[in-house]
Protein backbone atom coordinates (compact mmCIF):
# COMPACT_ATOMS: atom_id res chain seq x y z
CA UNK A 1 0.00 0.00 0.00
CA UNK A 2 0.94 3.47 -0.70
CA UNK A 3 2.01 6.32 1.52
CA UNK A 4 -0.47 8.27 0.16
CA UNK A 5 -3.52 5.71 0.85
CA UNK A 6 -2.27 5.08 4.28
CA UNK A 7 -2.09 8.72 5.03
CA UNK A 8 -5.71 8.91 3.55
CA UNK A 9 -6.58 6.12 5.67
CA UNK A 10 -4.91 7.88 8.87
CA UNK A 11 -6.87 10.69 8.06
CA UNK A 12 -9.95 9.22 7.72
CA UNK A 13 -9.63 7.38 11.06
CA UNK A 14 -9.68 10.93 12.58
CA UNK A 15 -12.61 12.47 10.96
CA UNK A 16 -14.31 9.20 12.19
CA UNK A 17 -13.11 9.40 15.94
CA UNK A 18 -14.30 13.36 15.75
CA UNK A 19 -17.64 12.31 14.83
CA UNK A 20 -17.74 9.46 17.48
CA UNK A 21 -16.51 11.69 20.54
CA UNK A 22 -18.67 15.22 19.31
CA UNK A 23 -21.47 13.92 21.15
CA UNK A 24 -19.95 12.53 24.26
CA UNK A 25 -17.43 15.49 24.30
CA UNK A 26 -21.12 18.07 23.87
CA UNK A 27 -23.19 16.51 26.28
CA UNK A 28 -20.38 16.78 29.28
CA UNK A 29 -18.61 19.86 28.16
CA UNK A 30 -21.19 22.04 26.83
CA UNK A 31 -24.43 21.07 28.14
CA UNK A 32 -25.46 22.40 31.36
CA UNK A 33 -26.27 19.97 34.63
CA UNK A 34 -29.38 21.55 34.86
CA UNK A 35 -30.18 20.72 31.47
CA UNK A 36 -29.26 17.15 31.92
CA UNK A 37 -30.87 16.13 35.24
CA UNK A 38 -34.08 17.54 33.33
CA UNK A 39 -33.55 15.35 30.54
CA UNK A 40 -33.38 12.79 32.73
CA UNK A 41 -36.59 12.91 34.20
CA UNK A 42 -39.76 11.25 33.38
CA UNK A 43 -42.28 12.29 30.62
CA UNK A 44 -45.07 13.64 33.35
CA UNK A 45 -41.93 15.44 34.48
CA UNK A 46 -40.66 17.36 31.27
CA UNK A 47 -44.32 17.17 30.78
CA UNK A 48 -44.66 19.43 33.94
CA UNK A 49 -41.41 21.68 32.73
CA UNK A 50 -42.53 22.21 29.47
CA UNK A 51 -46.06 22.93 30.46
CA UNK A 52 -44.66 25.69 33.63
CA UNK A 53 -42.03 27.32 31.13
CA UNK A 54 -44.56 27.71 28.60
CA UNK A 55 -47.07 29.31 30.98
CA UNK A 56 -44.44 31.80 32.15
CA UNK A 57 -43.13 32.94 29.09
CA UNK A 58 -46.38 33.95 27.70
CA UNK A 59 -47.18 35.53 30.55
CA UNK A 60 -43.73 37.64 30.09
CA UNK A 61 -44.30 38.38 26.35
CA UNK A 62 -47.76 39.62 27.72
CA UNK A 63 -46.21 41.95 30.33
CA UNK A 64 -43.70 42.91 27.47
CA UNK A 65 -46.54 44.05 25.02
CA UNK A 66 -48.35 45.79 27.92
CA UNK A 67 -45.20 47.93 28.78
CA UNK A 68 -43.81 48.55 25.17
CA UNK A 69 -45.25 46.20 22.39
CA UNK A 70 -42.70 48.26 19.74
CA UNK A 71 -39.96 46.51 21.60
CA UNK A 72 -37.84 44.24 19.74
CA UNK A 73 -38.12 40.24 20.14
CA UNK A 74 -35.63 39.11 23.17
CA UNK A 75 -33.05 36.98 22.06
CA UNK A 76 -34.42 34.03 24.33
CA UNK A 77 -37.64 34.32 22.35
CA UNK A 78 -36.21 33.94 18.70
CA UNK A 79 -37.13 30.95 18.02
CA UNK A 80 -40.51 31.89 18.09
CA UNK A 81 -40.34 34.48 14.72
CA UNK A 82 -40.27 31.41 12.26
CA UNK A 83 -43.40 29.93 13.71
CA UNK A 84 -45.07 33.20 13.90
CA UNK A 85 -44.04 33.60 10.06
CA UNK A 86 -45.68 30.67 9.08
CA UNK A 87 -49.10 31.44 11.04
CA UNK A 88 -48.60 34.80 8.82
CA UNK A 89 -48.31 33.26 5.44
CA UNK A 90 -51.34 30.49 6.71
CA UNK A 91 -53.51 33.53 7.29
CA UNK A 92 -52.38 35.29 4.32
CA UNK A 93 -51.41 38.27 6.04
CA UNK A 94 -48.12 40.00 5.05
CA UNK A 95 -45.15 39.91 7.08
CA UNK A 96 -44.27 42.52 9.26
CA UNK A 97 -41.05 44.91 8.44
CA UNK A 98 -39.77 44.90 11.88
CA UNK A 99 -40.48 41.81 14.50
CA UNK A 100 -41.45 43.37 17.65
CA UNK A 101 -42.95 41.52 20.68
CA UNK A 102 -46.30 42.81 19.58
CA UNK A 103 -46.13 41.58 16.08
CA UNK A 104 -44.79 38.07 17.30
CA UNK A 105 -47.86 37.63 19.43
CA UNK A 106 -50.20 38.68 16.46
CA UNK A 107 -48.30 35.87 14.56
CA UNK A 108 -50.50 33.71 17.11
CA UNK A 109 -54.71 33.73 16.58
CA UNK A 110 -54.95 32.51 20.50
CA UNK A 111 -52.89 32.93 23.75
CA UNK A 112 -53.37 29.51 23.83
CA UNK A 113 -51.33 29.02 20.38
CA UNK A 114 -48.87 30.62 21.28
CA UNK A 115 -48.47 28.29 25.15
CA UNK A 116 -48.71 25.72 22.17
CA UNK A 117 -45.60 26.25 20.56
CA UNK A 118 -43.63 27.70 23.45
CA UNK A 119 -44.07 23.85 25.06
CA UNK A 120 -43.05 22.18 22.05
CA UNK A 121 -39.72 23.97 21.70
CA UNK A 122 -39.57 23.03 25.41
CA UNK A 123 -40.45 19.40 24.76
CA UNK A 124 -38.55 18.68 21.50
CA UNK A 125 -35.40 20.32 23.36
CA UNK A 126 -35.60 17.92 26.73
CA UNK A 127 -36.42 14.78 24.72
CA UNK A 128 -33.87 15.44 22.11
CA UNK A 129 -31.84 15.69 25.07
CA UNK A 130 -32.64 12.58 26.80
CA UNK A 131 -32.18 10.95 23.07
CA UNK A 132 -28.09 12.59 22.85
CA UNK A 133 -27.33 11.40 26.94
CA UNK A 134 -28.50 7.43 25.38
CA UNK A 135 -25.85 7.48 22.75
CA UNK A 136 -22.79 8.72 24.35
CA UNK A 137 -20.31 7.07 26.54
CA UNK A 138 -21.59 6.45 30.08
CA UNK A 139 -19.98 6.58 33.30
CA UNK A 140 -20.33 3.37 35.79
CA UNK A 141 -22.12 2.96 38.99
CA UNK A 142 -18.90 3.18 40.96
CA UNK A 143 -18.02 7.06 39.57
CA UNK A 144 -21.32 8.18 38.81
CA UNK A 145 -24.08 6.45 40.63
CA UNK A 146 -26.89 5.43 38.67
CA UNK A 147 -30.75 3.41 39.92
CA UNK A 148 -31.69 0.66 41.68
CA UNK A 149 -34.09 -1.45 41.88
CA UNK A 150 -35.43 -3.83 43.64
CA UNK A 151 -38.07 -6.42 42.55
CA UNK A 152 -39.74 -9.05 44.62
CA UNK A 153 -41.31 -12.55 43.30
CA UNK A 154 -44.84 -12.72 43.77
CA UNK A 155 -45.73 -15.80 45.11
CA UNK A 156 -49.04 -16.47 44.25
CA UNK A 157 -48.58 -15.92 40.57
CA UNK A 158 -46.04 -18.74 40.86
CA UNK A 159 -48.69 -20.96 42.83
CA UNK A 160 -51.20 -20.30 40.38
CA UNK A 161 -48.10 -21.30 37.60
CA UNK A 162 -47.19 -24.50 39.46
CA UNK A 163 -50.53 -25.74 41.13
CA UNK A 164 -49.43 -26.02 44.20
CA UNK A 165 -47.47 -23.60 47.06
CA UNK A 166 -44.32 -23.34 45.72
CA UNK A 167 -41.31 -24.67 47.84
CA UNK A 168 -37.72 -22.79 48.60
CA UNK A 169 -36.51 -25.03 45.55
CA UNK A 170 -39.43 -23.70 43.28
CA UNK A 171 -38.90 -20.25 44.38
CA UNK A 172 -34.81 -20.46 44.26
CA UNK A 173 -35.54 -21.94 40.29
CA UNK A 174 -38.05 -19.53 39.07
CA UNK A 175 -35.45 -16.55 40.53
CA UNK A 176 -32.73 -17.61 39.25
CA UNK A 177 -34.60 -18.10 35.51
CA UNK A 178 -36.20 -14.33 35.99
CA UNK A 179 -32.34 -13.14 36.45
CA UNK A 180 -31.22 -14.58 33.24
CA UNK A 181 -34.14 -13.33 31.21
CA UNK A 182 -33.31 -9.92 32.59
CA UNK A 183 -29.91 -9.34 32.36
CA UNK A 184 -30.63 -10.65 28.52
CA UNK A 185 -33.18 -8.02 27.96
CA UNK A 186 -31.39 -5.20 30.19
CA UNK A 187 -28.07 -5.77 27.47
CA UNK A 188 -30.37 -6.02 24.68
CA UNK A 189 -32.01 -2.66 25.36
CA UNK A 190 -28.72 -1.01 25.54
CA UNK A 191 -28.47 -0.57 29.23
CA UNK A 192 -24.51 -1.82 29.44
CA UNK A 193 -23.06 -3.68 32.57
CA UNK A 194 -25.59 -3.92 34.90
CA UNK A 195 -25.34 -5.64 38.24
CA UNK A 196 -28.46 -8.08 39.08
CA UNK A 197 -28.23 -10.43 42.01
CA UNK A 198 -30.50 -12.45 44.03
CA UNK A 199 -31.25 -11.18 47.70
CA UNK A 200 -32.60 -13.51 49.88
CA UNK A 201 -35.27 -16.23 48.22
CA UNK A 202 -37.68 -14.28 46.37
CA UNK A 203 -35.71 -10.59 45.72
CA UNK A 204 -33.92 -9.16 42.98
CA UNK A 205 -31.18 -6.46 43.29
CA UNK A 206 -30.64 -4.51 39.68
CA UNK A 207 -28.09 -1.76 39.67
CA UNK A 208 -28.11 0.01 36.83
CA UNK A 209 -25.61 2.77 36.15
CA UNK A 210 -25.92 6.66 34.67
CA UNK A 211 -29.06 8.02 34.40
CA UNK A 212 -31.37 5.27 33.29
CA UNK A 213 -35.03 6.53 32.41
CA UNK A 214 -37.22 5.27 34.87
CA UNK A 215 -39.79 4.57 32.44
CA UNK A 216 -37.66 2.68 29.94
CA UNK A 217 -36.31 0.42 32.79
CA UNK A 218 -39.58 -0.75 33.90
CA UNK A 219 -40.70 -1.68 30.02
CA UNK A 220 -38.03 -4.75 30.46
CA UNK A 221 -40.10 -5.64 33.64
CA UNK A 222 -42.94 -7.05 31.28
CA UNK A 223 -43.88 -10.03 30.94
CA UNK A 224 -45.49 -12.35 28.45
CA UNK A 225 -48.97 -12.89 29.94
CA UNK A 226 -49.28 -8.77 30.22
CA UNK A 227 -50.55 -8.92 26.64
CA UNK A 228 -53.70 -10.40 26.18
CA UNK A 229 -56.68 -10.50 23.74
CA UNK A 230 -60.48 -10.11 24.38
CA UNK A 231 -63.45 -9.35 22.76
CA UNK A 232 -65.41 -5.87 23.24
CA UNK A 233 -69.09 -5.39 23.52
CA UNK A 234 -69.94 -2.56 22.22
CA UNK A 235 -73.45 -2.23 23.61
CA UNK A 236 -72.06 -2.79 26.89
CA UNK A 237 -69.24 0.01 25.56
CA UNK A 238 -72.23 2.81 24.96
CA UNK A 239 -73.45 2.39 28.16
CA UNK A 240 -70.80 2.67 30.58
CA UNK A 241 -69.42 5.91 28.75
CA UNK A 242 -73.00 7.52 29.49
CA UNK A 243 -72.48 6.89 32.70
CA UNK A 244 -69.45 7.98 33.84
CA UNK A 245 -70.07 10.74 31.75
CA UNK A 246 -72.97 11.52 33.75
CA UNK A 247 -71.18 10.48 36.96
CA UNK A 248 -67.07 11.12 36.57
CA UNK A 249 -66.27 10.47 40.27
CA UNK A 250 -67.49 7.10 40.42
CA UNK A 251 -65.14 6.12 37.87
CA UNK A 252 -62.08 4.99 40.36
CA UNK A 253 -61.65 3.93 43.51
CA UNK A 254 -59.60 5.00 46.46
CA UNK A 255 -56.82 3.21 45.05
CA UNK A 256 -57.40 4.52 41.54
CA UNK A 257 -58.99 1.43 40.23
CA UNK A 258 -61.23 1.36 37.72
CA UNK A 259 -65.10 0.45 38.92
CA UNK A 260 -67.16 -1.58 36.94
CA UNK A 261 -70.67 -0.26 37.53
CA UNK A 262 -73.32 -2.72 39.21
CA UNK A 263 -75.40 -2.43 35.48
CA UNK A 264 -72.40 -4.47 33.60
CA UNK A 265 -73.21 -8.12 33.58
CA UNK A 266 -70.73 -10.76 35.54
CA UNK A 267 -68.17 -11.97 33.34
CA UNK A 268 -67.45 -8.39 31.53
CA UNK A 269 -64.84 -5.88 32.93
CA UNK A 270 -64.22 -1.93 32.26
CA UNK A 271 -61.06 -1.28 31.18
CA UNK A 272 -59.67 2.17 29.30
CA UNK A 273 -59.01 2.82 25.72
CA UNK A 274 -55.44 5.02 26.12
CA UNK A 275 -53.68 6.62 23.37
CA UNK A 276 -49.89 8.40 23.42
CA UNK A 277 -49.69 12.24 23.53
CA UNK A 278 -47.00 14.41 22.30
CA UNK A 279 -45.04 13.27 25.15
CA UNK A 280 -45.50 9.62 24.82
CA UNK A 281 -47.82 9.63 28.05
CA UNK A 282 -50.26 7.47 28.20
CA UNK A 283 -54.22 9.45 28.00
CA UNK A 284 -57.69 7.80 28.48
CA UNK A 285 -59.68 8.38 24.75
CA UNK A 286 -62.99 6.52 26.04
CA UNK A 287 -64.00 3.59 27.88
CA UNK A 288 -64.45 -0.10 26.91
CA UNK A 289 -66.16 -3.16 27.90
CA UNK A 290 -64.55 -6.66 27.22
CA UNK A 291 -64.91 -9.75 28.05
CA UNK A 292 -63.01 -11.46 30.93
CA UNK A 293 -62.54 -14.36 30.22
CA UNK A 294 -59.28 -14.13 28.21
CA UNK A 295 -59.55 -15.23 24.40
CA UNK A 296 -55.50 -15.69 23.72
CA UNK A 297 -52.68 -15.04 26.37
CA UNK A 298 -49.74 -13.12 25.17
CA UNK A 299 -47.42 -16.47 26.14
CA UNK A 300 -48.42 -17.83 22.76
CA UNK A 301 -46.74 -15.34 20.87
CA UNK A 302 -43.61 -17.45 18.86
CA UNK A 303 -42.10 -13.73 17.56
CA UNK A 304 -43.27 -9.63 17.66
CA UNK A 305 -41.69 -7.47 14.91
CA UNK A 306 -42.12 -3.77 14.34
CA UNK A 307 -43.25 -2.12 10.65
CA UNK A 308 -44.90 0.38 9.43
CA UNK A 309 -48.97 0.73 8.87
CA UNK A 310 -49.31 0.91 5.17
CA UNK A 311 -52.25 3.74 4.98
CA UNK A 312 -51.45 5.62 8.21
CA UNK A 313 -47.83 4.94 8.36
CA UNK A 314 -47.74 4.66 12.11
CA UNK A 315 -45.63 1.92 13.50
CA UNK A 316 -47.45 -1.78 14.49
CA UNK A 317 -46.25 -4.96 15.99
CA UNK A 318 -46.46 -8.18 13.93
CA UNK A 319 -47.41 -11.37 16.02
CA UNK A 320 -46.64 -14.52 15.08
CA UNK A 321 -48.31 -17.32 16.80
CA UNK A 322 -47.17 -20.43 17.87
CA UNK A 323 -49.85 -23.59 16.63
CA UNK A 324 -51.81 -24.12 19.94
CA UNK A 325 -52.05 -20.42 19.58
CA UNK A 326 -53.01 -20.13 16.19
CA UNK A 327 -55.65 -22.44 16.66
CA UNK A 328 -57.05 -20.71 19.57
CA UNK A 329 -57.16 -17.29 18.23
CA UNK A 330 -58.81 -18.96 14.69
CA UNK A 331 -61.42 -20.36 16.77
CA UNK A 332 -61.88 -17.41 18.58
CA UNK A 333 -61.85 -14.83 15.51
CA UNK A 334 -64.38 -17.42 13.65
CA UNK A 335 -66.93 -17.14 16.24
CA UNK A 336 -67.21 -13.33 16.52
CA UNK A 337 -66.89 -12.30 13.28
CA UNK A 338 -68.30 -8.78 12.43
CA UNK A 339 -67.40 -8.21 16.20
CA UNK A 340 -64.25 -6.56 17.54
CA UNK A 341 -61.30 -7.58 19.18
CA UNK A 342 -59.08 -5.71 22.00
CA UNK A 343 -55.37 -6.11 22.51
CA UNK A 344 -54.73 -5.46 26.63
CA UNK A 345 -51.52 -4.58 27.72
CA UNK A 346 -51.14 -4.13 31.59
CA UNK A 347 -54.46 -4.17 31.65
CA UNK A 348 -55.45 -0.94 29.12
CA UNK A 349 -56.73 -1.48 25.51
CA UNK A 350 -54.06 -0.54 23.21
CA UNK A 351 -55.55 -1.01 20.18
CA UNK A 352 -59.26 -2.61 18.60
CA UNK A 353 -59.91 -4.09 15.68
CA UNK A 354 -63.10 -5.24 13.77
CA UNK A 355 -62.84 -8.99 12.73
CA UNK A 356 -63.81 -9.27 9.25
CA UNK A 357 -62.28 -12.89 8.65
CA UNK A 358 -61.14 -15.79 10.82
CA UNK A 359 -57.22 -15.10 11.20
CA UNK A 360 -55.09 -17.91 12.25
CA UNK A 361 -51.21 -17.38 12.79
CA UNK A 362 -50.54 -13.70 12.08
CA UNK A 363 -52.10 -10.59 13.87
CA UNK A 364 -51.03 -7.03 13.93
CA UNK A 365 -51.11 -4.23 16.62
CA UNK A 366 -50.88 -0.12 16.30
CA UNK A 367 -51.62 2.45 19.23
CA UNK A 368 -47.63 2.34 20.21
CA UNK A 369 -44.92 5.22 19.25
CA UNK A 370 -41.98 3.44 17.49
CA UNK A 371 -39.74 3.27 20.87
CA UNK A 372 -42.39 1.80 22.88
CA UNK A 373 -43.46 -0.94 20.19
CA UNK A 374 -39.42 -1.67 19.38
CA UNK A 375 -39.25 -2.39 23.15
CA UNK A 376 -42.05 -4.47 23.23
CA UNK A 377 -41.48 -6.22 20.61
CA UNK A 378 -38.30 -7.28 21.85
CA UNK A 379 -39.91 -8.25 25.36
CA UNK A 380 -42.03 -10.10 23.23
CA UNK A 381 -39.14 -12.36 21.18
CA UNK A 382 -37.86 -12.94 24.41
CA UNK A 383 -39.06 -15.78 27.02
CA UNK A 384 -41.65 -15.67 29.52
CA UNK A 385 -40.57 -14.78 33.04
CA UNK A 386 -41.44 -17.69 35.39
CA UNK A 387 -43.14 -15.76 37.87
CA UNK A 388 -44.32 -11.96 38.05
CA UNK A 389 -42.49 -9.74 39.64
CA UNK A 390 -43.08 -6.47 41.27
CA UNK A 391 -40.96 -3.46 41.88
CA UNK A 392 -40.41 -2.58 45.41
CA UNK A 393 -38.57 0.23 45.78
CA UNK A 394 -36.88 2.15 42.92
CA UNK A 395 -34.46 5.10 43.74
CA UNK A 396 -31.00 6.81 42.37
CA UNK A 397 -27.70 5.84 44.04
CA UNK A 398 -25.02 8.13 44.30
CA UNK A 399 -21.43 6.92 43.30
CA UNK A 400 -19.84 3.93 45.30
CA UNK A 401 -16.74 5.85 45.12
CA UNK A 402 -16.06 9.27 46.63
CA UNK A 403 -14.65 12.21 44.14
CA UNK A 404 -11.79 12.26 46.13
CA UNK A 405 -11.35 8.66 45.34
CA UNK A 406 -12.33 9.56 41.57
CA UNK A 407 -9.93 12.44 41.47
CA UNK A 408 -6.99 11.03 42.77
CA UNK A 409 -7.39 7.74 40.10
CA UNK A 410 -8.05 10.49 37.31
CA UNK A 411 -4.55 12.19 38.55
CA UNK A 412 -2.68 8.52 38.75
CA UNK A 413 -4.22 7.54 35.19
CA UNK A 414 -2.89 11.06 33.92
CA UNK A 415 0.42 11.34 35.59
CA UNK A 416 1.37 7.47 34.85
CA UNK A 417 0.42 8.26 31.16
CA UNK A 418 2.47 11.53 30.95
CA UNK A 419 5.49 9.40 32.79
CA UNK A 420 5.21 7.04 29.86
CA UNK A 421 5.16 10.00 27.33
CA UNK A 422 8.07 11.36 28.74
CA UNK A 423 10.43 7.62 29.58
CA UNK A 424 10.08 6.76 25.69
CA UNK A 425 10.74 10.48 24.23
CA UNK A 426 13.23 10.61 26.85
CA UNK A 427 14.88 6.99 25.86
CA UNK A 428 14.18 6.87 22.12
CA UNK A 429 14.56 10.35 21.40
CA UNK A 430 12.93 11.43 18.24
CA UNK A 431 11.76 7.70 17.87
CA UNK A 432 9.82 8.22 20.87
CA UNK A 433 7.74 11.36 19.68
CA UNK A 434 6.82 8.67 16.84
CA UNK A 435 5.68 6.87 19.61
CA UNK A 436 4.25 9.05 21.53
CA UNK A 437 2.07 10.57 18.95
CA UNK A 438 0.82 6.77 18.03
CA UNK A 439 -0.05 6.37 21.97
CA UNK A 440 -2.15 9.75 21.69
CA UNK A 441 -3.99 8.86 18.62
CA UNK A 442 -4.20 5.09 20.45
CA UNK A 443 -6.27 6.57 23.32
CA UNK A 444 -7.78 8.96 21.05
CA UNK A 445 -9.47 5.53 19.17
CA UNK A 446 -10.27 3.71 22.12
CA UNK A 447 -12.30 6.57 23.80
CA UNK A 448 -14.06 7.47 20.52
CA UNK A 449 -15.03 3.28 20.29
CA UNK A 450 -16.52 3.45 23.78
CA UNK A 451 -18.22 6.49 22.85
CA UNK A 452 -19.45 4.99 19.84
CA UNK A 453 -20.94 1.84 21.08
CA UNK A 454 -22.50 3.81 23.84
CA UNK A 455 -20.08 1.28 26.79
CA UNK A 456 -20.05 2.12 30.37
CA UNK A 457 -16.57 3.81 31.56
CA UNK A 458 -16.15 2.78 34.95
CA UNK A 459 -12.52 2.28 36.75
CA UNK A 460 -12.21 -1.45 36.05
CA UNK A 461 -12.39 0.10 32.54
CA UNK A 462 -9.97 3.14 32.73
CA UNK A 463 -7.93 -0.23 34.18
CA UNK A 464 -8.07 -1.43 30.81
CA UNK A 465 -7.26 1.55 29.26
CA UNK A 466 -3.95 1.86 31.28
CA UNK A 467 -3.25 -1.70 30.23
CA UNK A 468 -3.79 -0.91 26.88
CA UNK A 469 -1.35 2.43 26.51
CA UNK A 470 1.00 -0.56 28.32
CA UNK A 471 0.97 -2.94 26.16
CA UNK A 472 1.05 -0.51 22.99
CA UNK A 473 4.08 0.66 24.43
CA UNK A 474 5.73 -2.84 24.31
CA UNK A 475 4.48 -2.96 20.71
CA UNK A 476 6.68 0.01 19.84
CA UNK A 477 9.75 -1.07 22.01
CA UNK A 478 9.33 -3.90 20.47
CA UNK A 479 9.62 -2.54 17.13
CA UNK A 480 12.71 -0.10 17.88
CA UNK A 481 14.80 -2.57 19.36
CA UNK A 482 14.34 -4.82 16.01
CA UNK A 483 15.63 -1.81 14.09
CA UNK A 484 18.33 -0.93 16.22
CA UNK A 485 19.31 -4.25 15.56
CA UNK A 486 19.06 -4.05 11.95
CA UNK A 487 20.65 -0.57 11.95
CA UNK A 488 23.57 -2.12 14.33
CA UNK A 489 24.43 -4.25 11.10
CA UNK A 490 25.15 -1.60 9.09
CA UNK A 491 21.72 -1.48 7.31
CA UNK A 492 20.33 2.11 5.73
CA UNK A 493 17.77 3.88 8.23
CA UNK A 494 15.10 2.84 5.32
CA UNK A 495 16.19 -0.72 5.12
CA UNK A 496 16.46 -0.62 9.32
CA UNK A 497 13.18 0.58 9.57
CA UNK A 498 11.99 -2.14 6.69
CA UNK A 499 13.36 -5.05 8.06
CA UNK A 500 12.71 -3.92 12.02
CA UNK A 501 8.54 -3.41 11.18
CA UNK A 502 8.88 -6.77 9.11
CA UNK A 503 10.34 -8.53 11.73
CA UNK A 504 8.35 -6.93 15.00
CA UNK A 505 4.84 -7.81 12.68
CA UNK A 506 4.52 -11.27 13.86
CA UNK A 507 5.39 -11.38 17.22
CA UNK A 508 3.39 -8.48 18.27
CA UNK A 509 0.36 -10.15 16.66
CA UNK A 510 1.09 -13.50 18.14
CA UNK A 511 1.01 -11.14 21.70
CA UNK A 512 -1.94 -9.18 20.46
CA UNK A 513 -3.95 -11.85 19.34
CA UNK A 514 -3.63 -14.54 22.21
CA UNK A 515 -4.43 -11.69 24.68
CA UNK A 516 -7.49 -10.64 22.28
CA UNK A 517 -9.23 -14.14 22.92
CA UNK A 518 -8.80 -13.78 26.24
CA UNK A 519 -10.63 -10.65 26.36
CA UNK A 520 -13.56 -11.87 24.21
CA UNK A 521 -13.91 -14.98 26.56
CA UNK A 522 -14.19 -12.59 29.33
CA UNK A 523 -16.36 -10.36 27.64
CA UNK A 524 -19.07 -13.46 26.97
CA UNK A 525 -18.69 -14.95 30.50
CA UNK A 526 -18.03 -12.22 32.69
CA UNK A 527 -20.35 -9.53 33.70
CA UNK A 528 -20.47 -5.96 35.44
CA UNK A 529 -17.21 -4.68 35.73
CA UNK A 530 -15.14 -7.90 34.87
CA UNK A 531 -16.94 -6.95 31.35
CA UNK A 532 -16.28 -3.84 31.22
CA UNK A 533 -12.53 -4.29 31.74
CA UNK A 534 -12.83 -7.05 28.78
CA UNK A 535 -14.51 -4.77 26.50
CA UNK A 536 -11.84 -1.49 27.14
CA UNK A 537 -8.91 -4.45 26.71
CA UNK A 538 -10.35 -5.57 23.47
CA UNK A 539 -10.98 -2.37 22.11
CA UNK A 540 -7.04 -1.45 23.09
CA UNK A 541 -5.45 -4.21 21.47
CA UNK A 542 -7.07 -3.25 17.95
CA UNK A 543 -6.38 0.48 17.96
CA UNK A 544 -2.93 -0.29 20.02
CA UNK A 545 -1.94 -2.88 16.44
CA UNK A 546 -3.35 -0.65 14.18
CA UNK A 547 -1.20 2.93 15.56
CA UNK A 548 1.65 1.03 16.50
CA UNK A 549 2.00 -1.60 12.76
CA UNK A 550 0.13 1.02 10.47
CA UNK A 551 0.42 5.09 11.94
CA UNK A 552 3.92 4.54 13.27
CA UNK A 553 5.07 2.88 9.62
CA UNK A 554 3.70 5.55 8.59
CA UNK A 555 5.61 8.41 10.33
CA UNK A 556 8.76 6.54 10.25
CA UNK A 557 8.60 5.99 5.95
CA UNK A 558 7.59 9.76 5.72
CA UNK A 559 10.59 10.84 7.86
CA UNK A 560 13.09 8.78 6.36
CA UNK A 561 12.21 9.44 2.49
CA UNK A 562 10.57 12.83 2.74
CA UNK A 563 13.05 14.72 5.03
CA UNK A 564 16.14 12.42 3.69
CA UNK A 565 17.23 11.08 7.26
CA UNK A 566 21.38 10.38 6.75
CA UNK A 567 21.35 8.64 10.83
CA UNK A 568 18.55 7.31 13.05
CA UNK A 569 18.08 9.25 16.18
CA UNK A 570 16.14 5.55 18.11
CA UNK A 571 18.98 5.29 21.33
CA UNK A 572 21.67 6.93 23.31
CA UNK A 573 23.97 4.42 22.40
CA UNK A 574 23.22 4.26 19.19
CA UNK A 575 25.48 6.49 16.32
Amino acid sequence: MSKRSRLFIVLLVLVVCGVFLYPTFEWYFMVPQAQKELAAGSKQQIQAYARGQAAKAVGELKSLVAASGSDAVPEKYAYLIPIAKEHYKLDGRDLPSKWTVSTLLKGFNTEEAAFSAIEGYYRTKLFDLKDEGGSVLQLGLDLSGGMSILLEADLDSLEKRLGHPPTVDDQNQAVQRAMEILNNRIDKFGVTEPQIRQQGTNQINIDIPGAADPERVNSFLMGKGSLSFHIVDQELSQKVVQYFQQNPTKAYDDQGHVITPDFVPAGYVVRGFYEKDSYGIDQLRRWVVVREEVGLDGSHIQNATVGNHPVTGKPVINFTLDQEGGEIFFQLTSTNQKGTLAILMDDKVKSMAVINEPIRERVQMSGFDRKEANDLALVLRTAAMPVDLKINNQQAVGASLGEDSVRQGLKAITLSFILVIIFMLLYYQVAGIVSDIALILNLVIMVSILSAFNLTLTLTSIAGLILTVGMAVDANVIIFERIKEEYRLGKTPEASAKAGFRKAFWTIMDANITTFIAALVLSQLGSGPVQGFANTLAVGIVSSMFTALFVSRLIFDFGIEQLKVKKLSIGWRIR
